[in-house]
C-alpha cells in the first residue's frame, strides 16, 4: 500500500493567523497569581457579566413558553427584531430605513464576512485604517483578499485623502470602525462624510462598524450617512447586541444595507448558519423595547472608565495615550523592546495580560511594535489604577 498522506487543508486558512486572543489566554499556562495580585484582564472587549435579570427572564420565558423560538427562523431575521432595528435607527440617524433594509447576523463578525462575501473574491483589494480589528484582517486573508493598510493620522484618525491614494482596480470597499476597535477613536461626522463621498466617487462600498456606537461619547448622530437619498447604494453599517446587552453568547448582530444586496446577504447567510439564534433575537428585541435608560446607565459607566483609564495613563512617564474611547486604549510603550515580546512577560511579571499592537498591524511595521491595546470596560476604576500601578513599578 503507498504510504498514507494528510488530507489537504486550504492554504489560504493555513496562512491565517491564529485568533489573538485565544495565542493570549496561552500565556496564562502555567503561570500562578498570588492572592494579593490577581491577574487583571484588559485582552478581550466583550462584557463579562450576563445580561440583566429582567432581560434574562423575558428570555427565558420565551424558551418556556414560545414554540418557535426553537425552531429555524427567517434567514434575514425575526421581524420583529428587523423592525425594531429600521425604526430606532430611522429616529437615531434622521432618516429613512426600512425592516427590508436589515439583516440580523450571528454576531456583528458575521455581518462583516457576509458584506465581504457580497463584494470581493480572491485577488481583491480591501482598505482597512490601521491598527485593525485583527478579525476583519483574518477574514479576509481566508478569503485571498489583500488587507490594504491605512495608516492614520493625529488622534487616530483615517484621512480620506490620503485612503484615495490607495485606491486601484481592484479596490473594492474601505471598512472604518467607529468608535474604533483597537483604538478607541470616535471619528468625526466630517471624516465619514469624506469616506462615503471617496467611496461613492469610485464605486465602491463604504462599510462602517458601529458595533460601539452605544458608548460614544458625543451625543447625537455619530453622521448623517443615512440622509442621503442613494445611502444604500454605498453605505454598509454594522451593528452588535452583544456589548448594548451582554448577549455575546448569544450572537446577535445586524447589517444595515440596500434592499438588492440584501439578496445577496441572504444566500451567504442561509449556507453558513441559516439564521440568528430565535432566543438571541428575542433577547435584543425586547432588550430595545426596556432597556433604554439601563444601557444609558452602561454607557455612563464606561465613559467613567474611559475616563480613569486616561488620567491613570497621563500619569505613567514614557507612556502615551494615542486614542481612548469605548472599551479601548491604544498605548505607546516607553521601552526598546517589542510589545509581543513584553506582552507575555507582562503577565508573568506584573499579572496584566493585554494584547501587543503587532497583532493589530501588519509584519514589521513598527508601529505595532511600540503600542499596546488595553480593553479596560471590564476593569472598574480601581481595577484600572491597580493595573496602572502595576505599569509604573514594573520594568522589563
Amino acid at each position: 500500500m503507498p504510504p498514507l498522506s494528510a488530507a489537504p487543508v486550504n492554504p489560504a486558512l493555513a496562512a491565517t493567523f491564529r485568533p489573538p486572543v485565544m495565542e493570549a489566554r496561552r500565556w496564562l499556562d502555567g503561570v500562578t497569581f498570588p492572592p494579593d495580585r490577581p491577574l487583571i484582564n484588559v485582552s478581550q472587549a466583550a462584557p463579562v457579566d450576563p445580561p440583566p435579570d429582567p432581560l434574562r427572564r423575558a428570555m427565558a420565558e420565551a424558551a418556556l413558553n414560545q414554540p418557535d423560538a426553537h425552531l429555524y427562523g427567517p434567514v434575514l431575521g425575526r421581524s420583529a427584531l428587523r423592525e425594531a432595528v429600521a425604526r430606532e435607527w430611522s429616529a437615531a440617524y434622521g432618516a429613512a430605513i426600512a425592516p427590508s433594509q436589515v439583516a440580523i447576523t450571528q454576531g456583528c463578525n458575521q455581518a462583516f464576512c457576509a458584506a465581504i462575501q457580497t463584494l470581493a473574491g480572491p485577488g481583491d483589494e480591501i482598505i482597512l485604517p490601521l491598527p485593525w480589528y485583527f478579525n476583519h484582517k483574518m477574514w479576509l486573508d481566508m478569503q485571498g483578499i489583500t488587507a490594504v493598510g491605512l495608516h492614520c493620522g493625529q488622534g487616530m484618525i483615517p484621512d480620506a485623502a490620503e485612503a484615495a491614494k490607495l485606491i486601484t482596480g481592484r479596490t473594492r470597499a474601505i471598512v472604518l470602525v467607529s468608535p474604533n476597535n483597537p483604538s478607541g477613536a470616535e471619528y468625526p461626522a466630517r471624516t465619514l462624510r469624506a469616506f462615503y463621498d471617496l467611496a461613492r466617487a469610485h464605486g465602491l462600498a463604504l462599510i462602517v462598524d458601529e458595533t460601539y456606537r452605544d458608548f460614544d461619547s458625543r451625543d447625537g448622530a455619530p453622521h448623517d450617512l443615512f440622509t442621503d437619498p442613494g445611502w444604500g447604494d454605498t453605505l454598509i453599517h454594522l451593528y452588535s447586541f452583544s456589548k448594548a446587552y451582554r448577549l455575546t453568547g448569544h450572537r446577535v448582530g445586524a447589517l444595515v444595507s440596500g434592499e438588492s444586496r440584501m439578496i445577496e446577504v441572504e444566500k451567504f447567510l442561509d449556507t453558513v448558519a441559516i439564521c440568528a439564534s430565535q432566543i438571541g433575537q428575542i433577547g435584543a428585541t425586547w432588550g430595545m423595547e426596556h432597556l433604554r435608560d439601563w444601557v444609558a446607565g452602561e454607557r455612563d459607566e464606561i465613559l467613567r472608565r474611559r475616563a480613569a483609564m486616561q488620567a491613570g495613563m497621563d500619569s505613567l512617564d514614557g507612556w502615551v495615550v494615542k486614542g481612548c474611547g469605548a472599551y479601548f486604549a491604544w498605548v505607546r510603550h516607553p521601552y526598546a523592546q517589542s510589545s509581543a515580546e513584553l506582552a507575555p512577560r507582562l503577565v508573568a511579571e506584573a499579572g496584566l495580560l493585554m494584547l501587543p499592537g503587532t497583532m493589530f498591524m501588519p509584519e514589521g511595521d513598527p508601529e505595532g511594535a511600540a503600542h499596546f491595546r488595553i480593553a479596560f470596560a471590564n476593569a472598574d476604576p480601581a481595577g484600572i489604577a491597580e493595573m496602572v500601578e502595576r505599569l509604573r513599578h514594573w520594568r522589563p
